[in-house]
């Protein structure tokens, strides 16, 4: 819901739980007054005026020295005007200063989400029509609809520059989505040396802010930070968001938890180079800004033309973390994600990478086919190594040619044999990467990026193709299309196996380079956008060497992401529940695989691999064939479970019960007041008649505790029966007293279904 008062001053939007304000002051500055819990009424009573020593005064404010931008919570902060904090926009003009002064110059209103040209956007049902002028009476726009939008435009008289700021408001979700649209409507070119999507100002309190930060096959652990003064920052400079660091952070108060507490979500709707920076400042007021781009962006803005900023993601909770995750899981499922895939279940895969790496053939990929349908499975993947001169990480990236030697058929073929044993059948691509042992880079040197009159750094022996440039993408995109008109696949994994760096495009002027990590991913989306559209039943999973780029963004074109390349189980433990916080359960490619694991060399049951894979969009990276009996009564055993589960864990509520991290590290701590070893969470129906619980074992030692697990979100006055127990428990016993667990060894765990009776 969108107000706006009857003298166009103050404006205030509202979800179901939490309101957000803002005003125009006296002079036509925007000030943010609030974003919490729901109020009523007017909360300019939180500014509060007074002289402070070294805080400069705007000239219209004359001698009125208690007025200054330098202490002022602002919607968007500019770089000069006297705001030493942590600015959203800094803009050099054409006489080399830096400096902008942004105005209120008008608003509209639209019933409906807007969208953002050549970006991804979160959607609703009824899309943004033309905007809506608003008039001198008060402006309402009721719950009812869908969504609603808001721009406010923000003027720079000298430079002519106005900056809209564009807001999304989804009521019963309890989301507020915000992006920036810069336009040069002066004569003068400027540049833009930062640019943030979101200015997010408080003017008191004490806050904690959890990151999620890790490294390749170790991604996305919390850790919590207590903000004091000093600035806090976090980014990318890699081209993609990364394995370091998530475009996702959360703002909390200091006492909350999984259940109580007040908290904020925010997420970065982007899959490349980004900035976060949290800054208290001398008065112990909060900063909160967040972007594209790093310290070597900058962006020349002619006259005429416009830059558009990714889209924010904020989500708010009165209630604690839970209540958090299951509102962001609930809007990315509903309104981010797309396609035929959106509401399907996902298919039960196995993919032939561990099983086989480079070496396999068409025989070999028969028996794996064989074997995948025979314990139930729905889909094929072949992994890397089918086209071009490729045995090795050495060769043939970019030449998307199919070999027909190795396989001993066309991929068509080889798909109908797939299809013929009633599985779907799915390819691997890297379509970003070029090898220097290619038929595309010795006709094309310079479609890969690479600093004219220096030697390129090479990762994993490869290059990266200029996705700035679209004759880069049209040359891969008729590859792929190649092969995927010419046979049946319906799923693609999209691979990126390495980090951008040498960021110089031969087809941009020198005073444009700075531009080339953000028009890499403006390439990146048009491709994935026509994969999209020319084929819009094909199942598209997101990859980059793992988790390295697992962004909202990147769910906008694919519905899952390929959560680690870490199959260990009890690595896998951490990993997903970091994810858990930021990202809904249908995002995760989690997988059963071999063990000793390829990563560890940890041996691992093979129930528990199950039990922390279905947490997940599920499948398999193993050889079937090599396994016993009993292992392969498991898999038809889980594929089962999973699929009569699908709808409880992919659609219901999501409760962590105990944390794999542990107290004593320097993240969120586990609320049952354990050690690190025992993890365990929670799906919840809709409805609260279904529930699944379940639990592992990290470690073991003598004479163990006996391990009690408090349940969440259950109907409070129903019983439960537990199916592997036998036994009836009222709601409030399992969730107030909580109920003991069986022994378990180390690495061992289990999964009770919960009905409600």
């Amino acid at each position: 819901m969108i107000r706006i008062s009857e003298d166009q001053k103050l404006i205030t939007l509202e979800t179901l739980h939490s309101t957000y304000q803002m005003k125009i002051d006296q002079y036509g500055f925007l000030l943010h007054l609030y974003y919490g819990s729901k109020i009523s009424g007017d909360a300019s009573i939180l500014i509060v005026p007074r002289d402070h020593g070294f805080s400069g005064n705007p000239y219209d404010a004359g001698n009125d020295r208690t007025y200054s931008l330098d202490h002022l919570p602002q919607e968007y902060s500019v770089y000069g005007g006297a705001d030493y904090r942590s600015t959203a926009l800094e803009m050099k003009n054409e006489d080399g200063s830096y400096g902008c002064d942004l105005r209120f110059h008008s608003l509209k209103m639209s019933e409906g989400k807007y969208a953002l040209e050549g970006l991804p956007a979160s959607y609703a049902a009824n899309p943004a029509k033309d905007w809506i002028s608003p008039h001198a009476s008060s402006l309402c726009f009721s719950k009812e609809d869908n969504a609603e939008s808001l721009c406010i435009t923000l003027r720079d008289k000298v430079s002519g520059v106005e900056v809209d700021l564009l807001y999304g408001v989804f009521y019963e979700e309890d989301v507020i989505t915000r992006a920036v649209r810069i336009r040069n409507n002066g004569s003068d070119p400027v540049r833009l040396e930062h640019v943030s999507s979101l200015n997010l100002d408080y003017s008191y309190g004490a806050y904690d802010l959890t990151i999620f930060h890790g490294r390749h096959v170790m991604e996305r652990l919390p850790q919590k930070h207590a903000l004091g003064h000093g600035i806090f920052s976090i980014g990318s400079s890699r081209g993609t968001t990364s394995h370091q660091y998530n475009p996702f952070v959360m703002l909390s108060t200091k006492n909350a938890t999984e259940d109580a507490g007040e908290c904020y979500g925010i997420h970065l709707m982007y899959s490349g180079n980004f900035h976060m920076t949290a800054e208290m400042d001398q008065f112990k007021q909060t900063r909160l800004t967040m972007g594209a781009g790093d310290s070597t962006f900058s962006w020349k803005l002619s006259a005429g033309e416009t830059f558009t900023a990714p889209e924010v993601i904020l989500s708010y909770s009165e209630a604690g973390f839970s209540t958090l995750t299951n509102r962001i899981h609930n809007f990315i499922n509903k309104s981010v994600i797309r396609g035929g895939w959106k509401t399907k279940m996902r298919p039960v895969l196995l993919n032939n990478w561990e099983a086989t790496y480079f070496d396999f053939n068409g025989d070999k990929l028969s028996s794996l086919a064989d074997s995948a349908r025979d314990l139930g499975m729905d889909l094929l993947v072949l992994d890397d190594g089918w086209f071009g001169k490729r045995e090795g990480d050495t060769s043939g990236l970019g030449d998307w040619k199919v070999n027909t030697d190795k396989l001993g058929c066309s991929m068509g073929e080889l798909a109908k044999a797939v299809n013929d044993r009633g599985l779907l059948f799915g390819l691997w691509f890297e379509p970003e990467a070029i090898s220097e042992d290619s038929d595309l880079y010795r006709a094309h040197p310079d479609y890969a990026l690479k600093i004219h009159g220096r030697d390129p750094v090479r990762s994993r022996f490869q290059l990266v193709l200029d996705f700035s440039r679209k004759e880069v993408v049209d040359c891969i995109w008729e590859q792929m299309k190649e092969i995927l008109d010419n046979a049946h696949i319906s799923y693609v994994k999209w691979d990126m196996n390495r980090s951008l760096s040498d960021l110089y495009s031969k087809a941009l002027p020198a005073d444009r380079q700075g531009e080339v990590s953000h028009r890499y991913v403006l390439g990146l989306y048009e491709l994935l956008e026509r994969l999209n559209r020319t084929y819009p039943d094909l199942l598209i999973e997101g990859c980059s060497g793992g988790g390295g780029r697992f962004d909202a963004g990147m769910l906008y074109y694919t519905p899952q992401i390929w959560c680690s390349d870490n199959t260990d189980a009890i690595n896998r433990l951490e990993i997903q529940y970091g994810t858990s916080f930021g990202y809904p359960i249908s995002a995760v490619g989690s997988h059963v695989s071999a063990v000793p694991n390829h990563q560890t060399g940890r041996i691992t049951p093979f129930h528990t691999r199950g039990v922390v894979a279905s947490a997940g969009s599920f499948g398999y990276e193993l050889d079937p064939t090599l396994l016993s009996d009993e292992e392969k009564a498991q898999i038809r055993e889980q594929i089962k479970s999973f699929k009569q589960d699908y709808a409880l864990s992919h659609e219901g509520d999501y409760f962590r019960l105990a944390s794999p991290m542990g107290q004593g590290l320097d993240c969120l701590p586990n609320a049952l007041g354990y050690d690190d070893d025992l993890s365990a969470w929670q799906f919840v129906s809709k409805e609260q008649d279904r529930a699944l619980v379940s639990f592992v074992m990290t470690d073991a030692k003598g004479n163990p505790l006996t391990r009690f697990l408090r349940l969440k979100g259950l109907d409070q006055e129903a019983i439960y029966h537990i199916e592997e127990l036998d036994a009836d428990y009222p709601a409030s016993l399992l969730m107030n007293a909580g109920i003991p667990l069986p022994f378990l060894g180390a690495y061992e765990g289990d999964t009770w279904h919960l009905q409600r009776i």
